[in-house]
């Protein structure tokens, strides 16, 4: 029997063309966290899109995207445009075959941080390509658990945003069908902390699941002494308490504290968040499938905390985690936030607490014809036929 090379004419489909698209997508509203006040940095005024487009021969599209917020946006399109090329040609299948072509490919700038954060954006195309092909949406190719996902609203309570503020959002949320309202905290003054803890948990009752986020702005005392204090609150889990990188000092927390401890936006490879959960050191994985490398690293973390039966709480980019979440095992949350909203011509559907996956091929997206006005650069590769 003859073994053709898997990218023979014949036998598989290949990458014929990809284009490449920096876009600043404005906020509406200025915000700041705990970091903010801190000093650490500045307030967050627009997101930086990287948008991968891909078609094959056969004429099938994939559409992903990666992100990146205050800096870094165009060296992660930067980095894109290096190793786009290296996909022409290639059978958009071996999805985990090219991520390691493209990891392998940036080698010198390591496996976490800007290199898998740049090829997010391919590999989250590629898995859409892959889904849009069979015509299944992402969480049916995954193997969906739920067709809808309990989902939270973060992008109203920030602290910049006075406490009628945050009570004037979170009840709008609500009325939304948002299922769940997260504040900020970390202020220098941790009394001013509890004061809109204690005025949110009372506007929002007993029953409403209330979660906070430090942004990382607490040291272990402050973050044991808060954490009790915090119990009376009843809270869904406190976020990222500690620096992003402190495995012990979280371990340490989650063993004393009774409310779960969640982290994991921060890091930048699975390995980093599957540390984590070897050490018993999270109760809510919230990793971050643009920030670890797409889709395929987000999975690998996935497996794990399904098998140490963890919370899952995937970090923003809804669009994306939604599907993922929905694939998942256990007990997860999915993060509301409509700063990306304007990007796409579709609409997530939410009601009763939930968000409903979305039926429709893929990630179910296409985009909006605003995003031209806010695209800052773009290149193209490939276009030649294979045939």
């Amino acid at each position: 029997m003859t073994l053709l090379h898997p990218t023979s004419p014949g036998t598989a489909d290949r990458i014929r063309w990809i284009k490449l698209s920096s876009i600043t997508v404005p906020l509406t509203t200025v915000v700041s966290d705990a970091k903010v006040l801190t000093g650490r940095q500045n307030a967050l005024k627009d997101v930086a899109l990287l948008l991968a487009e891909i078609e094959t021969e056969e004429g099938h599209h994939g559409l992903g995207f990666t992100y990146t917020l205050r800096t870094g946006g165009p060296a992660q399109f930067a980095h894109a445009r290096e190793i786009a090329p290296l996909l022409i040609g290639e059978d958009p299948n071996d999805i985990s075959r090219l991520w390691n072509k493209m990891v392998w490919a940036g080698a010198s700038i390591g496996r976490s941080g800007l290199g898998p954060q740049a090829i997010a954006a391919f590999d989250t195309a590629l898995w859409d390509l892959k889904a849009r092909r069979a015509n299944l949406s992402l969480a049916k190719l995954l193997g969906s658990q739920r067709d809808a996902v309990r989902c939270y609203n973060t992008s109203g309570g920030y602290l910049q945003a006075s406490v009628d503020e945050i009570i004037e959002k979170s009840t709008a949320s609500l009325e939304k069908g948002i299922g769940g309202i997260k504040m900020k905290v970390g202020h220098p003054d941790r009394h001013i902390d509890l004061a809109r803890v204690t005025a949110i948990r009372k506007h929002l009752g007993d029953d409403v699941p209330l979660m906070v986020d430090v942004n990382q702005q607490w040291d272990r005392t402050t973050a044991l002494r808060m954490g009790r204090i915090l119990e009376q609150f009843n809270l869904q889990w406190i976020e990222e308490p500690l620096d992003a990188w402190d495995v012990e000092g979280h371990r340490m927390l989650s063993s004393q504290l009774d409310t779960p401890i969640g982290t994991g936006e921060m890091l930048t490879s699975a390995r980093e968040v599957t540390d984590f959960i070897r050490q018993n050191a999270v109760d809510v994985v919230m990793h971050d499938a643009p920030r670890v490398g797409g889709i395929t690293p987000f999975l690998r973390v996935q497996q794990m905390a399904e098998e140490y039966g963890l919370m899952m709480a995937p970090h923003f980019v809804m669009e994306i985690h939604l599907h993922l979440a929905a694939a998942y095992a256990h007990e997860t949350w999915v993060e509301h936030f409509e700063w990306l909203e304007p990007v796409f011509n579709e609409r997530i559907d939410i009601r009763d607490g939930k968000m409903i996956v979305p039926s429709r091929p893929g990630l179910g997206l296409t985009l909006h014809e605003q995003t031209a006005a806010w695209t800052v650069a773009t290149f193209e590769t490939g276009g030649k036929s294979f045939n």
